[in-house]
């Protein structure tokens, strides 16, 4: 059977229903303490050993990130149903974040924008990043909930 729509097209019907921010934007609310924005990362774990992440991000597999953002599924994870929240997207270079993002708002959510160019573009605007064994450690440090 033949691909009638390739993932090019896909990508950028996503791009023009949803919302795009820079790195520049990124990194200035990161700077600024902004307290809504929560970013995520949705590489898979061979990207995020070996190449790091941003500070701060909540890890969420794109493989999963449908199932723990729905309430009734039985892998949810709390963190999504924080309304407060502004839930920025991204993986290697834009493309999976802004099919994730599109699919997120088809599931009814409102709170999720991706960042353009992904972790590649975060490097190249040299923004701050951390292993994942530092995350890893940061995370168990932080006092349960």
């Amino acid at each position: 059977m033949p691909i009638t729509k390739g993932s090019r097209a896909l990508v950028d019907e996503a791009t023009a229903q949803i919302t795009t921010y820079t790195v520049a934007q990124i990194k200035e609310r990161l700077a600024a303490g902004d307290a809504r924005l929560q970013v995520v990362d949705i590489r898979d774990p061979r990207e995020l050993e070996r190449e790091g992440t941003v500070p701060g991000a909540l890890l969420a597999p794109r493989g999963m990130l449908e199932f723990w953002v729905d309430p009734d599924s039985p892998y949810f994870k709390p963190v999504f149903g924080d309304e407060s929240k502004e839930f920025v997207l991204f993986c290697g270079a834009g493309w999976r974040s802004a099919l994730a993002v599109k699919a997120l708002q088809d599931m009814g959510m409102t709170n999720v924008a991706h960042f353009d160019g992904g972790f590649g573009a975060w490097l190249k605007e040299g923004a701050p990043t951390e292993t994942l064994e530092a995350h890893k450690a940061r995370h168990k440090a932080r006092p349960s909930s």
